[in-house]
């Protein structure tokens, strides 16, 4: 099966970083060139890249920190590369994977050597490594899934779903996928379920506001999401609107699986978690047309927090874990970044 094109929408090359403009795919295929960090930090807060696009450009924003601070010595270079990881992390505060990439370049860097090289190395292993557990958490995400059946889905794209489709087709498992829209980007009908559609699998779109009917309908056998960030204690911190398809799924008892690589030890509880606003412009308008009159305000949190009581299995590439025995992931020592 090939690689999905969401898959790959970050490439590091020596004139810069390319990122897919997920803003206007699937209809336009646009590469955006950032030709230094500054440009990556903007590129990723104006959303040109979303779901786990971020951490790969987050790598490669570190990259060209490096090449931007050759020439100083070792010691204000570290301190450059230090700044510019803190830039990148607060593009998008409320997913920890951002910390992540910038770790993965800075302990390569503290390693010694050649400041680009060492740099270029550390985003390498960043994104084996990501690719590797993604694998590995989509492969025990797949074996909780039922042979045939329906998955309902909220604004996940890219690796998580990808290797959770691949390891299901392995377990000969054929599930059908129903994609929320997802306001007010709409990453749902066009990132989701586009990249669904690319992998052949069969796809249907619903409206967010549909989600809670089609979960009483009998014909969802799981809820299954990617998680920006889960706390210790089993919250699941994810784009708006999954916690409302959580309680649905609760009442209706389905079961509803949240994806992560691994909860994070600096976020013991829900409120330990910041939570991005973003313009309350941004949901009156889809696709570049206002779809309200004037005067009229919008307000944009752009992720909630779903209590673990509505949270069947935390899914991590150490395996699944019930939201309350999340401590169980460090037993085995610290994640592997």
């Amino acid at each position: 099966m090939s690689t999905p094109v969401l898959a790959d929408s970050v490439r590091i090359k020596p004139d810069g970083v390319h990122i897919l403009d997920r803003r206007v795919f699937p209809f336009r295929r646009e590469w955006v060139r950032c030709e230094t960090s500054e440009d990556v930090a903007v590129a990723i807060e104006t959303m040109v890249t979303q779901s786990s696009g971020p951490y790969f450009a987050a790598l490669g924003g570190m990259v060209l920190a490096a090449r931007e601070a050759a020439a100083l010595p070792r010691a204000e270079a570290r301190a450059y590369l230090e700044r510019t990881g803190e830039r990148l992390i607060m593009t998008r505060p409320t997913n920890n994977h951002l910390r992540k990439a910038v770790r993965f370049v800075l302990s390569e860097v503290d390693a010694g050597g050649d400041l680009v090289e060492a740099a270029e190395a550390g985003a390498r292993i960043g994104d084996e490594r990501y690719r590797a557990r993604s694998r590995a958490l989509g492969t025990y995400a797949a074996e909780l899934l039922p042979s045939t059946g329906t998955v309902l889905t909220h604004c996940w794209a890219d690796l998580y779903l990808v290797e959770l489709v691949r390891a299901a087709g392995r377990l000969g498992k054929e599930p059908a996928f129903v994609c929320t829209e997802t306001r007010p980007y709409l990453q749902g009908a066009r990132l989701t379920a586009a990249t669904l559609a690319e992998m052949g699998v069969d796809t249907t779109l619903i409206t967010d506001g549909a989600g809670a009917a089609e979960l009483a309908s009998g014909r969802i056998g799981a809820l299954v999401t990617a998680a920006d960030r889960v706390t210790m204690d089993g919250h699941v911190v994810n784009k708006i609107g999954t916690l409302g398809l959580a309680i649905a799924a609760h009442a209706f008892g389905v079961p509803f699986h949240a994806l992560v690589q691994a909860p994070d030890q600096l976020a013991p509880t829900g409120a330990d978690v910041p939570i991005e606003h973003r313009p309350g412009d941004e949901v009156l308008s889809v696709l570049g047309r206002r779809t309200t009159v004037e005067g009229v305000r919008g307000r944009y949190p752009a992720f909630d927090v779903t209590p673990p009581r509505f949270v069947t299995t935390v899914v991590t590439d150490r395996g699944p874990f019930a939201p309350d025995e999340l401590g169980g992931y460090y037993e085995e020592g610290e994640e592997n970044q």
